[in-house]
């Protein structure tokens, strides 16, 4: 299971990498402002409504079940299940795209009231253009899906680097498109072009494939939309949160939208190449145990991954509040990209990072129930997180007035919650074991938390004092990560023996 965690990992740390790549080189054309509040809106469609429609519900719904058959040896059940299941996910998304786009201005004017004038209509043509990005990879997420479910992780991790590369692009030639803006949306388009013509090349090396069929309606197929429907909700729930904030940022000063964008990729950045690979590679390998009968397997599994997650998330928590700034200083501020926005994106940032390892750790609780073939109970407990998660909103923003820092606050408050649900549905059922091996982990991981936190702290005033001006942050961010890695590094390494590391430990 290490080695398939950093087969995902890697290659999801080259899309984080990429990623990066991209996201400066938004913050240098389209700076924080009109156009970038524009682009985000319309970039919330092919985010959000893939993790409705996408991996969010399909991974859930589908790869157990898929997977439960291939363990089994039912082969040519477990192809024509994949079909019947493509067949109505492909008729569903072009009834939704041909309605999207129809229907875009007053879909525009209900996620961003406070949109008018220039900045409504750019948003309206923006979205126009990267809403079929969902359509183009719908065979991506299946098949992606279905090589997890073989044990084939690399190509699910590796197709969203094309994403950023298309928008890379797209963005250093600017120029031939009406504004920069214009330009990130269609290297947006490009890339769900290019993402579906690698993965039909990576799963036809596997003899995997989605045949277009009529959409029939069978047994396993009601099956499957009853737990689709369920996961769905919850899905689409935990999208509201972010929509949520798109409507309130909109209120808020101009650049507030941008603000939480920026926070949130660099929140994303630990919490997708840590945090979500181990989602992805536990799921499967729970689902084919359960399916053999194997529960101690199985909990062994979920109970290293926790364990895991907390070791490799907790850092990056303490980092995120003890120095925000320097992060998004070093990062972000150039060209376009001040210093206030710099500002404003740091106190959302800080606020992300008390909710990381629980962002990372719903996915591997939630697995409890996924693997089981239960979709109910995580959309119920999604449900009240996301109740709470509004309410916080509502309470930080206008009756503290937090701003931004109290929209993303409500977002990390509401992802412990919906932990603390779940641990306390599992527990209560006899499904979720909380065992020895995460326990023994748990002081070591937040003991080398404290040291990464210190250690970042410590190398951020060291970089400020030896290369003061131009390159302070720079060199802030930089004395940050060699302190950091340094302390957390001598830490793992003297409490390796209580830690889940394999081989390592030893």
């Amino acid at each position: 299971m290490f080695r398939k965690l950093l087969s995902v990992s890697g290659f999801t740390l080259a899309s984080r990498v990429t990623g990066f790549l991209r996201d400066a080189l938004l913050a240098w054309t389209l700076g924080s402002g009109v156009l970038s509040d524009a682009f985000f809106v319309a970039f919330l469609f092919p985010n959000y409504f893939r993790a409705i429609f996408g991996e969010g519900t399909l991974n859930p719904a589908f790869l157990p079940r898929y997977a439960a058959l291939h363990a089994r040896g039912e082969t040519q059940r477990a192809a024509k299940f994949a079909d019947g299941v493509f067949a109505w996910q492909m008729a569903a998304q072009i009834v939704l795209l041909l309605l999207a786009t129809i229907f875009m201005p007053l879909i525009i004017r209900v996620i961003a009231p406070g949109f008018a004038g220039e900045q409504f209509t750019m948003t309206v043509a923006l979205a126009r253009v990267t809403f079929p990005y969902l359509i183009l990879t719908l065979v991506a997420v299946q098949l992606s899906a279905m090589l997890n479910a073989i044990d084939r992780f690399w190509a699910g991790a590796a197709w969203s680097n094309l994403l950023n590369l298309s928008m890379i692009a797209t963005l250093i030639a600017w120029q031939y498109f009406p504004n920069a803006a214009y330009a990130a949306a269609w290297g947006v388009l490009a890339g769900g072009v290019a993402q579906l013509v690698f993965i039909l090349w990576a799963g036809g090396k596997e003899g995997l494939w989605l045949r277009i069929t009529w959409p029939r309606w069978t047994p396993e197929i009601k099956e499957f939309f009853t737990a689709f429907g369920a996961v769905t909700i919850g899905a689409a729930s935990v999208v509201i949160a972010p929509l949520i904030d798109t409507v309130l940022a909109s209120y808020l000063a101009t650049g507030s939208r941008t603000a939480l964008y920026y926070a949130d990729r660099i929140n994303q950045l630990p919490l997708g190449v840590l945090g979500i690979a181990l989602g992805t590679v536990l799921l499967p390998a729970m689902s084919a145990r359960l399916a053999k009968n194997d529960r101690a397997g199985s909990d062994a599994a979920q109970n290293r991954s926790a364990a895991m997650s907390l070791l490799l998330t907790l850092p990056f928590m303490a980092a995120f509040i003890l120095i925000p700034g320097t992060i998004m200083r070093a990062v972000f501020q150039h060209g376009a990209f001040n210093a206030q926005a710099a500002e404003l994106a740091a106190l959302a940032l800080a606020a992300y990072g008390i909710g990381l390892p629980a962002m990372a750790l719903v996915r591997i609780v939630a697995s409890t129930f996924y693997a089981r073939q239960d979709t109910v109970t995580p959309m119920r407990a999604t449900l009240i997180a996301l109740a709470t998660n509004i309410a916080l909103k509502l309470l930080l923003v206008w009756e503290f007035d937090m701003g931004v820092a109290g929209l993303a606050l409500g977002t990390a408050l509401g992802a412990w919650i919906n932990v603390g649900i779940l641990t306390w549905l599992g527990r209560s059922r006899a499904l979720l074991a909380i065992e020895n091996i995460f326990l023994r982990a748990l002081p070591p991981a937040l003991l080398a938390a404290l040291a990464a936190g210190a250690g970042a702290w410590l190398g951020a005033r060291l970089g400020e004092t030896f290369v003061p001006g131009a390159y302070a942050d720079e060199a802030a961010l930089l004395g940050a990560l060699v302190c950091a890695g340094l302390a957390y590094g001598v830490s793992v390494l003297a409490l390796r023996r209580r830690l889940p590391l394999g081989r390592l430990s030893r």
